[in-house]
């Protein structure tokens, strides 16, 4: 769902490119059609294995968050972590010799840094100080409820009442699972997660419009490279003031957040939607905050209680529901 709406374009691209197959198959005769089969379910496999990739690569966020707080503070990790992706994706815009974005995009784009470059890592970040990566998750795992209100809004689309009712059903049962492991209130790190779950999802929603006039991996290292003077503004100050205690587990977690989470996991994952469609890559994601709680337990030796799982399970079966009544609608 991160990325649901942003994979417009490149389902229309992969449907235009399918009409064009059709027309060179009549035209060559049964033989071209023949050939054809085998080479779109080696494509259909290998967009399935891009966008696993993608799927995996997020999960490992905030594990790898908790790593970097070990070597850097917050904000020191936020921006060395912009500084670093910008960079990585600058130098494959620069690679690519993709053009600069049209003015009228600089709005959009600003949006989609706002919200998914600064917005989100920075509020999830303050909030792992406290919480743990599992809890994270499974407030964090509302996150495609929260992205698909706020397309419905900004676009004037009218879900179904079933859509509705399993996103309240799925906000219901994040709000219950924060509320009952904090004494009936919820704590600071639970405000900085439902804050970042608000500022990812207008930036995944301007993205996803913006991804109809460009392809989405451009999308994010665009807003990447425009946020890279604030970055290293940020990190020369935030590294004078907060101290750092370099480790192994620290510079690898700042490593992956950066290179792994920010761009290599957006890149592979709209390239994998490109090849195997919305629906396809969506149902993937589900597993995400699944898996997050795999590797809190593997990598962080994190306690599990048995709410986090059920509660990560009934999020999984809202959102399923929410993605039906979509498609049906």
């Amino acid at each position: 769902m991160r990325a649901k709406n942003s994979a417009i374009s490149a389902g229309s691209i992969a449907a235009a490119d399918t009409v064009r197959c059709g027309a060179d198959a009549e035209r060559t005769g049964p033989l071209r059609a023949d050939t054809a089969a085998p080479a779109v379910r080696s494509g259909s496999r290998h967009g399935t294995l891009l966008a696993s990739l993608g799927v995996v690569a997020f999960s490992l966020t905030f594990p790898s968050t908790v790593w970097g707080l070990e070597s850097f503070g917050p904000w020191s990790l936020v921006a060395l972590r912009s500084v670093l992706a910008a960079v990585i994706a600058g130098g494959f815009l620069l690679a690519l010799r993709v053009p600069l974005p049209e003015r009228r995009h600089l709005g959009p784009l600003l949006v989609v840094a706002g919200g998914v470059v600064v917005g989100f890592p920075l509020l999830t970040t303050l909030a792992l100080r406290t919480s743990t990566a599992s809890h994270a998750a499974v407030v964090v795992g509302l996150l495609p409820l929260t992205t698909a209100a706020f397309a419905a809004v900004r676009t004037g689309r009218r879900p179904s009442r079933t859509f509705w009712a399993a996103a309240l059903a799925g906000a219901a049962v994040v709000l219950g699972f924060t509320l009952g492991r904090n004494g009936g209130a919820p704590s600071a790190g639970d405000l900085y997660l439902f804050a970042a779950l608000l500022v990812c999802a207008a930036g995944y929603t301007e993205g996803g419009r913006l991804a109809g006039l460009m392809p989405g991996w451009q999308v994010i290292g665009w807003a990447l490279v425009m946020c890279l003077p604030l970055g290293v503004a940020g990190a020369v100050f935030a590294l004078m003031a907060e101290p750092v205690r370099p480790s192994v587990q620290g510079v690898a977690g700042l490593l992956w957040v950066a290179a792994g989470s920010t761009f290599f996991g957006l890149y592979v994952w709209y390239r994998g939607m490109a090849a195997i469609g919305i629906a396809r890559a969506s149902q993937l994601q589900l597993a995400q905050p699944l898996l997050t709680l795999v590797w809190s337990v593997l990598l962080l030796a994190e306690p599990l209680s048995p709410a986090a799982p059920a509660a990560a399970a009934a999020v999984l079966v809202c959102i399923a529901v929410t993605q039906r009544a979509s498609t049906r609608g």
